[in-house]
């Protein structure tokens, strides 16, 4: 696929005829410096973009050529989202955050009382039933990234994209979230993470390095240097 912003004038190839194959339960980790494509890649991957030209085949639909509210029924349905910025509505407990994906789901598969214990059982998963009722100011970092990834799973996605989870969190933090990550992994979950840390990469099966719009490495564990 290709990605170009801009005019006839003055074209911004942000990604210049990428070519990748991930597989149901696979972890894999995208690494590239600032200005790469990457962020890019995973905007389109994510369905939060479409791409200039070629395909994209999530599962067994071809998403590239969706309108902007077929993409959103995509992503609310297939897609969980973990951000560098924890993106949680500030005036919302962390059970009302985890909450809010379902009720957006057009599919309509629970009740009211069934999205509430389907949200505190994502918490309890996470270690933070003691923190429900708490807003986002009064979470810790790693807190938040933990209600974050709860909201993510509670529709029960087909992939998982986190991008950069652990970029605002410090070592402690940065361990549980991963430690947790692998465990979803390790349930048969599709992770897809981008990352600047190589010692974050390692968690991940499989490691793709992108530079200026393509990819330079797509194999084997080794961080992208």
């Amino acid at each position: 696929m290709t990605k170009v912003y801009g005019s006839d004038r003055a074209e911004t190839h942000a990604l210049r005829g990428i070519s990748i194959d991930i597989y149901s339960g696979e972890f894999v980790a995208i690494m590239g410096p600032s200005g790469s494509g990457k962020s890019t890649f995973m905007n389109i991957l994510g369905c939060l973009d479409r791409p200039t030209a070629g395909s994209y085949i999530l599962g067994d639909e071809d998403v590239s050529e969706l309108d902007l509210g077929d993409l959103a029924e995509v992503r609310n349905e297939k897609i969980g989202f973990i951000f560098q910025s924890f993106n949680l509505l500030p005036r919302l407990t962390a059970l009302e955050n985890v909450v809010l994906p379902m009720l957006y789901d057009a599919r309509e598969r629970w009740s009211a009382d069934e999205k509430v214990k389907r949200a505190i059982a994502g918490l309890k998963s996470v270690g933070l039933e003691d923190r429900m009722d708490h807003l986002p100011s009064e979470l810790s970092g790693g807190q938040q990234q933990r209600v974050a990834i709860a909201r993510a799973l509670v529709n029960e996605p087909v992939i998982i994209f986190a991008d950069e989870p652990t970029g605002n969190l410090d070592t402690k933090s940065s361990y549980e979230v991963m430690v947790i990550l692998k465990s979803l992994h390790e349930q048969g979950r599709t992770i897809v993470m981008v990352t600047h840390e190589p010692d974050i990469a390692t968690y991940a099966q499989r490691v793709i390095c992108v530079r200026d719009g393509l990819i330079v490495k797509n194999e084997g564990e080794t961080p992208c240097r």
